[in-house]
């Protein structure tokens, strides 16, 4: 009897920490030992308390009914609001894919045989485990936000705050692309910048040159 293909797509939101991108990359080379065959790898620097954020949106489109999308951790895939984080799981369910996070919900554990009480009883464990893991992934980036912005209050206080440094290179390489006659989707994927930071950067741009004119 033959099986069905085991198809993954591997989500990341990357950092420059290089055990960070090691860790991820040991997802993929997991996969595979585990029979996947990788359909696509999709990487990209943006907050996950965003939803617009390019790579995510192109992985959705690309789903494919049986598809199981891997992450490292569940907050690579969400730091939103509970609401909204489970809606972003409903709509990757409902291109018939399935969700796998090494070490909380594993796919492997579930037998197939539908009418087995054991895949029942894990199925309903592993689904309080994703909401329990999506509510601890934004505890945690609502956390980071409070405390960052207690530092940036304290520093306020003795006078050492200075805001923060425009990036102007990113600024600059957007508006050069653009020039180019480049998209907005496009420049988004050449820098690492979301479409609506490119959008707000160009109309920033426009309006400065009209303002000159």
């Amino acid at each position: 009897m033959t099986h069905p293909m085991k198809i993954a797509r591997i989500y990341q939101r990357v950092s420059t920490d290089q055990q960070e991108l090691q860790r991820q990359g040991d997802i993929e080379k997991k996969a595979k030992e585990d029979g996947y065959y990788i359909a696509g790898i999709y990487k990209e620097k943006a907050s996950g308390a965003r939803l617009d954020r390019p790579e995510l949106l192109r992985m959705i489109h690309d789903l494919q009914p049986g598809d199981v999308v891997i992450a490292e951790k569940m907050d690579r895939i969400s730091r939103l609001p509970l609401p909204d984080a489970e809606h972003l799981v409903h709509t990757i369910r409902s291109k018939g894919a399935k969700i796998s996070v090494p070490g909380l919900i594993d796919l492997s554990d579930i037998p197939s045989d539908p009418d087995d009480i054991s895949k029942i009883i894990l199925e309903s464990v592993q689904e309080l485990l994703l909401k329990l893991a999506l509510h601890m992934a934004r505890d945690d980036y609502e956390t980071r936000r409070k405390r960052q912005q207690e530092g940036i209050n304290l520093a306020k206080e003795s006078g050492k705050y200075k805001g923060r440094k425009k990036d102007t290179l990113s600024h600059d390489r957007i508006i050069a692309l653009r020039t180019s006659g480049l998209s907005i989707g496009k420049t988004a994927e050449l820098t690492p910048c979301s479409v609506s930071q490119v959008k707000r950067i160009w109309a920033l741009h426009l309006q400065k040159i009209s303002q000159e004119s």
